[in-house]
C-alpha cells in the first residue's frame, strides 16, 4: 500500500457510492415515472449500456490523455449527469432520467479501470494485492450509497431528487482526491510506442476467453439479482429501509474480502478462486428460491457479495496474463465492453422478470449463465491442467 494506491481505493469507494445509490434507487424512481412497469429498470440499463458503448471512447481517451485526466474527465461527466438526473426527478421526466443515466455510463466505463491502474502503481509481483486493496474500497461505497439513499430520500419535494443531487458532491470529492495522484505513463518516456497484436489475436486466447467469462457473467448474475432487489422487496411488501440494508450488507460482502482475495490468489492461483465464486453464487441461488422474509434476501444477497467478489477480482487478475503492456488499453476495454454488455441485458432483463414472472423465476434463470461458466472454468482446467491459476 502506498499514498496513491490508498486516493485510489477512496476514488474506488466514491465510485461504488455512486453505483450503489443508482442501483438503490434508478429502480424505484424508473417504476414511478415508466409508462409500463416492465421498463423500470431501463435507468439501470441505460447506465450500463452507455458504459459499454463508451468502452472503445475510454480506451482512447486513456491512451491520447493518460490515466489522470482520462479519470477526471469521467468524474466530470458524473457530476453533470448527476444533476440532470435531480431535475429529471424533479420535472418526472422518464426520457431525460434514462438519458442522463446513459450519459453517466462514460463515467462508469472509466471508473471501472481503477483496478486495472492500481496494478500499475506498485511492483508487478504485487499487482494481485494492488487489485483487491483498491476494489476493498468499495467498502466505502457498500456503507456511504444505501444510507445516502435513504437519507436524501425525502430532502426535495420529490422522492430520490435529493439523492441525485447528492451524487454531485461525491464527484466533486473524488475530483479533488483524483489530482494528487500521479499514475505512471503509458508509454514510458522516451520510449517509442509499440504497436500491439491486433485484438482478434488477444480475444483467442483461452485465458482471456476464461477471463472475461469470469469478469462478465459473474458481473451479470451479480447485476441480474442486485437490479430487481428493492422492487423484489417492495413486492413482498418490505420497505425500502430493509432493502437498503441488504444493499448495505450486499456491497460489504463484495468488497470487504478483497482485503485477503488478492493473497488468496497469490498462494492458490486464480483457477481455485472462480470455482469457489461459482459455487458461492450456486449457494446464492438456493437461499434466494428457499423463501422471502428478509432474511432470505439478506443471506443470498451477502453470498452473491462473496461470490461476485471472488469471480471479479480471479477473473482481473486473469484478464492481466492475457496483454502485453503495450496492449494494456485495447485489452482492458475489451473486457469491460463484455461486462458492461452483459450488463446491460441483465439489468433490462431484471426489470422484465421481476415484474412479469417474479423473483423466483429470476434467479432460476440466473443458473443459465452459472452453467456456462461452469463450462469455462471446466475448459481453461482441462487446458491448462499442470497450472493452480
Amino acid at each position: 500500500m502506498n499514498r496513491h494506491l490508498l486516493l485510489l481505493a477512496l476514488c474506488q469507494g466514491l465510485f461504488l457510492s455512486n453505483n450503489v445509490t443508482f442501483i438503490a434507487v434508478n429502480g424505484l424512481v424508473g417504476l414511478e415515472l415508466a409508462p409500463l412497469a416492465w421498463m423500470a429498470t431501463l435507468p439501470v440499463a441505460g447506465y450500463v449500456a452507455g458504459g459499454a458503448l463508451a468502452t472503445p471512447l475510454v480506451a482512447w481517451t486513456q491512451r491520447t490523455w493518460g490515466r489522470r485526466r482520462s479519470f477526471q474527465l469521467g468524474l466530470l461527466v458524473a457530476l453533470v449527469s448527476a444533476g440532470l438526473c435531480a431535475l429529471a426527478v424533479q420535472i418526472g421526466s422518464f426520457a431525460l432520467l434514462t438519458a442522463s443515466v446513459f450519459v453517466a455510463g462514460y463515467f462508469n466505463a472509466n471508473a471501472a479501470l481503477y483496478r486495472f491502474a492500481a496494478a500499475e502503481l506498485v511492483a508487478p509481483s504485487y499487482k494481485e494485492k494492488a487489485i483487491s486493496w483498491v476494489l476493498a474500497g468499495g467498502i466505502l461505497g457498500g456503507v456511504v450509497g444505501p444510507n445516502l439513499a435513504s437519507a436524501t430520500r425525502d430532502t426535495l419535494d420529490r422522492p430520490f431528487a435529493g439523492a441525485y443531487l447528492a451524487l454531485t458532491a461525491l464527484a466533486l470529492l473524488a475530483m479533488v482526491l483524483m489530482q494528487f495522484i500521479r499514475f505512471p505513463p503509458l508509454t514510458p518516456p522516451g520510449e517509442v510506442a509499440k504497436v500491439g497484436r491486433p485484438l482478434r489475436e488477444i480475444a483467442r486466447q483461452p485465458v482471456f476467453i476464461v477471463a472475461v467469462a469470469a469478469c462478465a457473467l459473474g458481473y451479470g448474475v451479480m447485476n441480474l439479482l442486485m437490479a430487481a432487489t428493492p422492487i423484489a422487496m417492495a413486492q413482498c411488501a418490505h420497505p425500502f429501509s430493509a432493502a437498503a440494508l441488504v444493499l448495505e450488507w450486499h456491497v460489504i460482502a463484495m468488497y470487504l474480502p478483497s482485503f485477503f482475495t488478492g493473497a488468496l490468489i497469490k498462494r492458490v492461483g486464480a483457477w481455485p478462486v472462480l470455482v469457489a465464486g461459482l459455487v458461492l453464487n450456486m449457494v446464492c441461488v438456493a437461499i434466494a428460491l428457499s423463501g422471502v422474509d428478509l432474511m432470505h434476501f439478506l443471506a443470498a444477497l451477502i453470498t452473491l457479495g462473496v461470490g461476485w467478489n471472488f469471480l471479479y477480482i480471479g477473473g482481473t487478475t486473469l484478464a492481466t496474463e492475457a496483454y502485453r503492456p503495450e496492449e494494456r488499453t485495447t485489452a482492458q476495454a475489451a473486457v469491460d465492453f463484455c461486462v458492461y454488455a452483459t450488463m446491460t441485458l441483465t439489468a433490462f432483463g431484471s426489470g422484465a422478470l421481476v415484474t412479469t414472472g417474479g423473483w423466483q423465476a429470476m434467479n432460476l434463470g440466473s443458473l443459465l449463465p452459472l452453467t456456462l461458466l461452469g463450462a469455462a472454468l471446466a475448459w481453461i482446467r482441462w487446458r491448462r491442467p499442470t497450472t493452480a491459476g
